[in-house]
């Protein structure tokens, strides 16, 4: 049995999280996340559940993506300002594990050009998927500007032991 928010509430729990935020003045952008408890589960007997979900804007304006790409995605990244490696880039870390992982961190969402998807894990090793980030393929016809909106305004959600999902949702500038 679930049980819903009223509209209200949530729409006085933002005004309330705002008005805070103004009164506070700090020199960053607050997050503000929603923390939701789930009753009835027992995480020792269901099994534990992950996905992700885009929201209509984008919580992390900030946010960090690299794609990964061929000649032709190359261009297109470097006039819409977006960082962007070839694979003779991800060749030259010669699957040194620290540079891989400083790499990883540095990024919080890759992208990658169809075409190399497949050689990335030969070029890079595990680095990348062992960080959670492995990369989203885009086509060459498909819209990278696009690709990067969708990925930057998509959170994921990991409900491991205990019944509680944090996720961020917004900041207090939207």
């Amino acid at each position: 049995p679930g049980s819903k928010i009223p509209d209200q509430t949530v729409r006085e729990a933002i005004s309330t999280i705002v008005a805070h935020a103004k009164a506070a003045n700090r020199p960053f952008v607050e997050t503000v996340e929603l923390q939701v408890t789930l009753k009835g589960i027992d995480p020792k007997k269901d099994k534990r559940f992950s996905g992700s979900i885009q929201l209509p804007n984008n919580p992390r304006p900030k946010g960090a993506i690299c794609i990964i790409a061929d000649a032709h995605h190359m261009e297109e990244a470097a006039k819409l300002g977006i960082d962007c490696i070839d694979m003779d880039g991800l060749a030259k870390f010669n699957k040194d594990k620290k540079l891989i992982k400083k790499f990883a961190k540095k990024y919080d969402a890759f992208i990658a050009t169809n075409t190399l998807i497949r050689r990335i894990p030969r070029v890079l090793g595990p680095g990348l998927a062992r960080a959670g980030k492995n990369p989203i393929a885009v086509a060459h016809g498909a819209d990278l500007m696009a690709q990067v909106t969708s990925l930057q305004s998509t959170v994921k959600f990991q409900l491991k032991k205990v019944i509680c999902l944090n996720l961020a949702v917004g900041n207090v500038a939207m």
